[in-house]
Order: C-alpha cells, then sequence, then structure tokens
C-alpha cells in the first residue's frame, strides 16, 4: 500500500446527498492535485446503483416482456425481500475480492471508493457494515455526506432526468419511496461511541462528515474543493495513525 493515500474510502449519505458529485469532482481533479490536495490515488468505484438498476431492469423484462414472475422487486419497484440490501453489500466483497486477485499492487495505484446509502427502513449502516468483509473494512476510512431528509427531498427532485434515469447523476427516485426509504438514517446513532473511529467486529474504522446542507456540491466547484480538502485532511490525519 501507497504511504501518502487512502486504500479505500466508504462513502455514505441520504440519496442526492452530494457523494455523485463528490465522486465526479474528484475525477476531474488531475492525479498529481488529486493525490496532493484529497491523499486519494486513481479512482477505482463500487457503487450499488448500478446493480439494483441491473434488477430493476431485469424484473421489467421478465414481468412485461416474459409475462414470468419478478425476481427481485414488486410492481410498485420495492424489494420482495429485505435481505437483498445485505446481497447488495456482499456484492462489493466478491468485486473487491476479484480486484486483489488480478492486481496483487492493486492497492499501490488505486483508491477504492465504496458508495451507497442505507435508512433504519432496511437496517441502517448497523446492519449494512456487518456485511462488509473484514479485508475492506481493516484498510477503509469513511466519509459520511450529511443533509437532512428534507434537502435530500430537493436535490433528488431537482436531479431527476426521465430521459436517463439509469444515470449516476441523474437518476432519482419518488417522493413516496424516498420517505419511506430514507427519511430516517441511523449513522448518527451508529458513530455516537466515538468521534473518531467506528468499531465493527475486529476493526476501528475512522470516519469523518462533510456537512452538506449548504449543497457546496452543486455548481460551486471552489467551494467544493475547499472544503473536501479540509475534510479529507481532516480524515487522514486520523487514518494515517
Amino acid at each position: 500500500m501507497t504511504t501518502d493515500t487512502f486504500s479505500t474510502i466508504i462513502l455514505l449519505g441520504r440519496p442526492a446527498s452530494g457523494k455523485s458529485e463528490i465522486i465526479d469532482a474528484l475525477k476531474r481533479t488531475p492525479p498529481d492535485d488529486r493525490r496532493r490536495q484529497y491523499h486519494i490515488n486513481d479512482l477505482d468505484i463500487l457503487d450499488d446503483f448500478p446493480m439494483l438498476w441491473t434488477w430493476f431492469e431485469e424484473d421489467y423484462i421478465l414481468g412485461k416482456i416474459l409475462g414470468k414472475p419478478r425476481l427481485h422487486s414488486d410492481e410498485d419497484g420495492y424489494f420482495k425481500y429485505a435481505h437483498l440490501w445485505h446481497l447488495l453489500i456482499e456484492r462489493f466483497n466478491i468485486e473487491y475480492e476479484k480486484r486483489l486477485r488480478d492486481d496483487a499492487a492493486f492497492h499501490e495505484r488505486a483508491t477504492l471508493i465504496v458508495e451507497f446509502s442505507r435508512g433504519i427502513e432496511h437496517g441502517g449502516y448497523a446492519e449494512a457494515f456487518q456485511h462488509l468483509s473484514d479485508d475492506i473494512l481493516r484498510r477503509a476510512a469513511i466519509v459520511y455526506v450529511s443533509v437532512s431528509f428534507e434537502e435530500s427531498l430537493r436535490k433528488n427532485r431537482r436531479r431527476f432526468n426521465p430521459d436517463r434515469p439509469d444515470s449516476i447523476l441523474e437518476h432519482s427516485l419518488p417522493d413516496d419511496k424516498l420517505e419511506r426509504l430514507y427519511r430516517h438514517d441511523d449513522w448518527f446513532s451508529f458513530t455516537a461511541s466515538d468521534p473518531e473511529f467506528v468499531t465493527i467486529r475486529s476493526s476501528r474504522v475512522p470516519y469523518v462528515v462533510f456537512e452538506n446542507e449548504d449543497d457546496v456540491t452543486t455548481g460551486k466547484p471552489d467551494l467544493l474543493a475547499a472544503r473536501l480538502e479540509e475534510v479529507l485532511g481532516r480524515l487522514w490525519e486520523v487514518y494515517r495513525r
């Protein structure tokens, strides 16, 4: 592993909180600047949205075209089984194992970004982290992008592009689904016992909160860069211990 960059960052927050915009900004930053300012190496992204969108497309094909039972979701687009949320996390573990198998020097060249959202309706972060592998956790640091539910709702409505519902930056949830799945978030109870680390099994994982109620991730590149540098700088100080 390199000594001046994060190996893995787990990026959390409500839908439309700014996670995807942060990743997009990191991608647009020249590699040398990204490494110096943010301690981020070449980016490798694991995001559960493309996985679950594939499930929705498969269910559409099964139900509407082939006339067969849907596998993952009901007609309203809710998962048929709560354990499917945990399946998505377990998929992260498998994809990560493949990266290490195929590239022994993976962490010499790359910072892995693992991105997802969880509300308490499907177990919250407390449950989701129990399904992340020890191999991921022992190299990880966490960034939680903090916005209120009301801000998540506002931005979720704003970013929706009906012509690109599968887009990372332009997908959206109906209001009622956002309300049910993400109004209540357990992040602050999950991390209440320690201001710098969260303990999952044998791993003490450093974390930091990226405050984004003022929405620096939309059309404010200079403010975003400054806040990202400050937040990741604080995280780096804890991580490198």
